[in-house]
């Protein structure tokens, strides 16, 4: 009796692990193709380093080539926290958050505000961003937006920490932001070097698209780990 337990046991067992594998295999089968590659890169340490062509170094526009357009197409400048409040209710800047496409930085020297066709450039980067990055096993992964709209009281407080600060920054006028690309928010058990490498130049390769069709401006801010960017 108990030696027909133990095949019993055995057989329930085999018969288990056969039918788990069955099931493991059959969803692997009916996943879609995108997700197959998300979950064999949530594992890989495979380095992506087929870039062929470095986009960061053609988001070369230069801050006095467009300055008094970012001007005559924005806000007119804020000193201060209660003129930033007064632009949102005439409805000049609308509040930008966290979303599927990108997250916001917490910010110290600027608010998370943006012109109407400021947010519409921001949004478009992000969807952009997603579908070229999703069929290499990284969907899901966002860019981060470190910098918005300021006002000269924070240009005062930002200027003892980067002299490179400009009085006439697009910053000041609600349709520029910068968007990091030294750190993303990746679905990854290991982020690799490559990985970072890879994001970073496929988000140039994307704002440089959009340069193209004449959408925005767009510089490669080397020392502050940045791609600023701003609305045309």
């Amino acid at each position: 009796m108990r030696l027909i337990r133990i095949r019993f046991r055995k057989e329930f067992r085999l018969k288990g692990r056969l039918i788990l594998i069955f099931i493991t295999c059959a969803g692997i089968l009916f996943i879609p193709k995108s997700n197959r590659s998300m979950m064999v890169s949530f594992f890989s340490t495979k380095c992506r380093n087929y870039q062929q062509v470095v986009f960061s170094r053609k988001l070369n526009d230069m801050v006095v080539d467009y300055s008094i357009q970012a001007r005559l197409s924005g806000i007119e400048v804020c000193k201060n926290k209660d003129e930033i409040a007064k632009r949102i209710s005439e409805r000049q800047l609308f509040k930008i958050n966290s979303c599927s496409l990108y997250l916001i930085d917490g910010m110290t020297h600027s608010y998370s505000y943006l012109t109407r066709d400021s947010k519409i450039l921001l949004d478009e980067i992000g969807r952009r961003f997603r579908e070229k990055i999703a069929p290499d096993g990284l969907k899901g992964s966002k860019f981060i937006v470190t910098s918005m709209t300021r006002t000269t009281e924070k240009m005062k407080g930002l200027r003892r920490t980067n002299i490179n600060v400009s009085d006439n920054s697009p910053h000041l006028y609600g349709n520029a932001f910068d968007i990091s690309y030294a750190r993303f928010s990746l679905r990854k058990l290991y982020v690799t070097p490559c990985d970072k490498w890879y994001l970073k130049e496929a988000l140039a390769e994307v704002i440089w698209q959009m340069m193209d069709e004449k959408k925005c401006w767009a510089t490669y801010e080397k020392k502050q780990g940045c791609f600023h960017v701003v609305a045309r």
